[in-house]
């Protein structure tokens, strides 16, 4: 169990690295560079939109990486989204800017970004299941964190270089190659990422199964319908926690607020290590005391602590904005740390990987790829303090409240005796 979990730490690390990395380019350089004739609010609006379609194709992967997961098993699912996130990738930190080849600029980052979504969307349910269908049922909660542990330390990678090229290169230097750097090192980390995963076993609930579904997506849609929009909606609120704090904030602050690049990212950072060294303590409850009842408590303490958050990132004080950062993320991991056991419960093994996956991606779409925009705009209209973003957040959290409220208790009933939530 350690090697698989370590396996699936790294590997999730990797691809979101990839995902990750985008997103604080977006943040940082690419409107100037790849929407120059906008103005700087609409340039930093069109970089989040580049980056908010990698959501939108986040469910699709899921969709089609799910089919082969329960169709042909959940190893090879791994691998081949590896492969296409890294190898996209790669290709952003190739694309010349709009100076050099026009409109066609912007067109190859839509494309490449897609296509981050795409593997992406595959990643996580692989990674997930190949865990938890490997862990004993009395510690799954506890194994399948190691997987959802992954983002954060992709989050630090990605933006641990994004920093010291910050920190070393001048903003001449770091706009014409600096922040193509990180891009490229996605290639080297994708080749780690398969030799990791080269040995690993397939699950063995999956080899159990007799009957595998021949068209999954379809079972899911007429059998498990609600359960994914319940699911979706419930996660909305984590993924909007995350990136506004991590993507919004950080182009917030250095373009209202004028805090520099080094700052910003080193108070996310900080928060960001916190939250990632508390996933297996807080997974480990959910062991002893259930999914359910740590989903709500997040939530509930997110949407308390939105309009608290806003003000603290106003102010632009690095311990203030430091401790807003990190209550919005002990928010969110008390929800997301248990998820890679909570989610593959409420399916059945036969539809499991194209299940999860598409609820999980699903409130990626619903929270992701719409909070940087939405919270660009309500603060470019507002005073110093975005109170408009903190009502946006807080009504996200209420409303994935009521979801997980309508979600069932999964634990301790061991995952394949789970009857699935039908619709």
């Amino acid at each position: 169990m350690l090697r698989l979990a370590a396996a699936s730490l790294a590997g999730t690390a990797i691809e979101f690295y990839d995902f990750f990395v985008y997103g604080t380019a977006a943040a940082l350089v690419l409107g100037p560079l790849f929407f120059p004739t906008f103005s700087p609010v609409a340039g930093t609006l069109a970089a989040f939109g580049t980056f908010g379609v990698g959501f939108v194709a986040r469910p699709l992967g899921s969709i089609l990486f799910g089919h082969f997961g329960d169709r042909r098993g959940r190893r090879p699912v791994l691998v081949a989204s590896l492969l296409l996130t890294g190898a996209s990738t790669v290709a952003v930190g190739c694309v010349p800017s709009y100076g050099s080849i026009g409109v066609a600029a912007p067109v190859l980052l839509l494309v490449l970004r897609f296509l981050q979504g795409l593997g992406l969307g595959g990643e996580w349910g692989g990674a997930v299941l190949l865990t938890a269908e490997h862990a004993p049922a009395g510690r799954r909660g506890l194994w399948s964190s190691f997987p959802q542990a992954g983002p954060a330390v992709g989050f630090l990678l990605a933006n641990g270089v994004m920093l010291a090229l910050s920190a070393t290169l001048t903003d001449a230097q770091f706009a014409r190659w600096g922040w193509r750097v990180p891009f490229w090192v996605a290639g080297v980390l994708a080749l780690g990422g398969l030799w990791l995963r080269s040995s690993l076993a397939e699950s063995p609930r999956f080899l159990e199964i007799d009957d595998h579904a021949r068209v999954p997506l379809a079972e899911v849609v007429r059998g498990h319908w609600r359960l994914v929009l319940l699911t979706a909606g419930a996660l909305s609120v984590g993924y909007a926690i995350f990136y506004a704090v991590t993507t919004w904030s950080l182009a917030y602050g250095t373009e209202r607020l004028g805090v520099s690049r080094t700052v910003m990212l080193a108070c996310i950072m900080a928060a960001v290590v916190v939250k990632g060294s508390l996933t297996p303590l807080v997974a480990l409850l959910s062991d002893r005391y259930g999914r359910r009842p740590l989903c709500l408590l997040g939530c509930a303490g997110a949407a308390l602590w939105m309009f608290p958050m806003v003000a603290l990132l106003a102010t632009g004080a690095p311990l203030l904005m430091f401790l807003g950062f990190l209550g919005a993320l002990l928010a969110f991991v008390t929800m997301f740390a248990v998820l890679g056991a909570y989610l593959p419960e409420l399916y059945e093994p036969r539809v499991r990987c194209t299940g999860a996956a598409v609820g999980y991606n699903l409130g990626g779409v619903l929270g992701g790829a719409l909070t940087p925009i939405v919270a660009t705009a309500l603060a470019e209209h507002g005073g110093r303090v975005p109170w408009g973003v903190g009502a946006y957040l807080t009504g996200v959290a209420l409303f994935s409240l009521g979801c997980f409220a309508l979600l069932p208790e999964t634990r301790p009933v061991g995952v394949a005796a789970v009857e699935p939530v039908t619709g």
